[in-house]
């Protein structure tokens, strides 16, 4: 989520409807009320949940000096839901955070707002306002490194992706006092040093984008507006090392840009509207290659974003008729309204889709056929999830979890609605992530009373989704490996599947000599293992599952 609290959805208790079951449901209680920002999916297919809660004395006994404050809270869930590890870090004021991405190399980023100086959890002191608290940890919660970026202005982190040379674009927005954002004079470049900030901005609320490199060194800076209100919604990696942004943007004048380590870069782009999507290309040493406005003459909201194997897919909500460069007409309230763009931003397709009332966009998961000629992955659907929210009048899929499947062209082949045996009035969905064995994994918070919202996840399974995904029975990644190698299990052993928690199988290393180098036993349809030991070299990975059904798959060792 790009905001610390966003749009209600109706999560009810989510129980089975037609093809679908219930695979797990986790409820985290507090006595507090607590916002969920993400769900991250881990490389071995782990689930780390984070967002903000004001933690009680007993859940955070490492913090003496407790600050009555929100905290950044994470919670690690294994495959069957179960708690790995519960983590708080804390400063003297409000810290909320706001993005999590999984690393490369095992561990994560998390990268959020804080109002607190030096103290408790925070080791260096506040550079005014609000600034960005980053914090490195590793795949068991431990602190590796943090970082505060900030200046004189009010700086808040929205989103966080790492890159192919392993270090991270930071994005979010920067608001600045009211005098220095009119006082434009000829020349708006006003960043200073490699830790420097900028003291002027182009309208009421900026983009901020921060590229560092993988130990926290702050490489360059960049800050895009115009004289309105410009707020990051989404940002994910390129092919190329960069990144493309995504931007909310009621800045109907003409953008600007600079940079402290790049030129003064003159963006000429007009808004058509009231609010457009605003698309920004990054190349991976953080420069503006090109941007893209698309809006109609009403208020369009960019949500989210999506790597296509043509380009990228832009997913939002549409108040606009055909007006401005928007073709795509609407039917009632708020439609969706989903463009696509080839690698240089330019428009492929764009359609609009309609559930009634006010519809939202929540999340976006491009679904690939593996098998090619050039053996490259091409596009085979997209899925879509959201809520429907009634504006004015009471519906039966108000508030209701809703799922849309589209085929490469953007040409609807199904939609269903998520329905329970209970409606209760305060849930509200926060992220929804498509896993790779075809599974929805939904995070939010539900609440008997206001003010007291607490974390809910559930997973579930789809039998329509399970058959858009396609599969091996055994699949290794990263292959070629270094170190450490994930195996993916995804046989039927006729009583259950990996990941029930009771189906068991037993992976096996051989040489290619035939003899048996390790063997484990899991109950997991994703494995860790150790390649340290193996030298440089083919291998053979086994696997046999508990009622003898067996797949095997070429390890390549660095």
């Amino acid at each position: 989520m790009n905001r610390i609290y966003s749009g209600a959805l109706f999560l009810c208790s989510v129980l089975a409807i037609q093809a679908q079951e219930v695979v797990w449901q986790k409820d985290i209680k507090s006595s507090t009320q607590d916002f969920l920002s993400q769900i991250t999916t881990t490389i071995d297919q782990q689930y780390l949940v984070t967002g903000s809660t004001i933690p009680s004395n007993n859940k955070q006994p490492s913090t003496i000096n407790q600050n009555n404050g929100y905290d950044y809270h994470l919670i690690k869930l294994n495959q069957q839901g179960e708690e790995v590890w519960e983590k708080y870090f804390s400063g003297q004021n409000h810290d909320f955070l706001s993005a999590t991405v999984n690393t490369q190399e095992g561990g994560f980023l998390l990268a959020g707002t804080s109002f607190s100086g030096k103290g408790l959890d925070k080791k260096e002191d506040s550079k005014g306002g609000s600034d960005i608290w980053l914090i490195r940890i590793n795949e068991f919660g431990d602190e590796l490194w943090q970082k505060t970026i900030g200046g004189t202005s009010d700086e808040e982190a929205r989103a966080v992706i790492q890159t192919t040379d392993m270090g991270f674009f930071v994005a979010g927005n920067v608001t600045f006092g009211s005098a220095q954002a009119t006082s434009q004079s000829t020349d708006p470049r006003s960043l200073s040093g490699v830790e420097g900030k900028a003291t002027r901005g182009y309208g009421s609320k900026d983009v901020l984008v921060v590229r560092l490199d993988k130990n926290g060194k702050e490489l360059s800076q960049l800050v895009l507006g115009g004289k309105g209100l410009d707020e990051v919604e989404k940002m994910i990696p390129t092919k190329d090392g960069g990144a493309l942004l995504g931007v909310y943007s009621r800045s109907s004048e003409v953008k600007a840009g600079s940079g402290k380590t790049i030129n003064y870069q003159p963006i000429t782009t007009n808004n058509y509207g009231e609010g457009d999507y605003w698309i920004i290309k990054l190349s991976k040493d953080g420069k503006v290659e090109w941007e893209k406005n698309f809006g109609g003459k009403g208020d369009d909201h960019l949500r989210t974003l999506a790597l296509t194997s043509t380009g990228y897919l832009i997913g939002g909500e549409s108040r606009s008729e055909r007006s401005g460069n928007k073709t795509a007409g609407i039917e009632e309230g708020t439609d969706l309204w989903l463009i696509s763009l080839n690698e240089r931003g330019e428009e492929i397709w764009q359609k609009s889709y309609n559930f009634k009332n006010r519809d939202v966009l929540m999340g976006m998961s491009v679904v690939y056929n593996r098998s090619t000629d050039n053996n490259q992955p091409s596009t085979k659907g997209i899925l879509l999830g959201g809520y429907t929210q009634a504006e004015g009048r009471i519906e039966t899929d108000d508030e209701t979890f809703w799922m849309l499947y589209l085929d490469q062209n953007g040409n609807e082949q199904w939609r269903k609605h998520v329905t329970g045996d209970k409606r209760q009035r305060e849930e509200r969905l926060s992220d929804i992530k498509l896993n790779r064995d075809g599974s929805i994994v939904l995070a939010g918070t539900s609440a008997e009373e206001l003010g007291k919202e607490n974390w809910k996840i559930v997973k579930l399974g789809d039998k329509q989704i399970d058959q858009l995904i396609e599969k091996q029975d055994i699949r290794i990644y990263p292959n070629p490996v270094s170190d450490y190698a994930y195996v993916e299990i995804n046989m039927d052993a006729g009583s259950g599947m990996l990941g029930d928690g009771k189906t068991e199988a037993e992976i096996t290393v051989y040489d290619m000599g035939g003899r048996q180098l390790q063997s484990v036993k899991t109950k997991n349809k994703v494995t860790k293992i150790n390649t340290q030991p193996l030298v440089q070299g083919a291998y053979l990975v086994s696997v046999k599952t508990n009622d003898n059904k067996t797949a095997s798959a070429k390890l390549i060792k660095k």
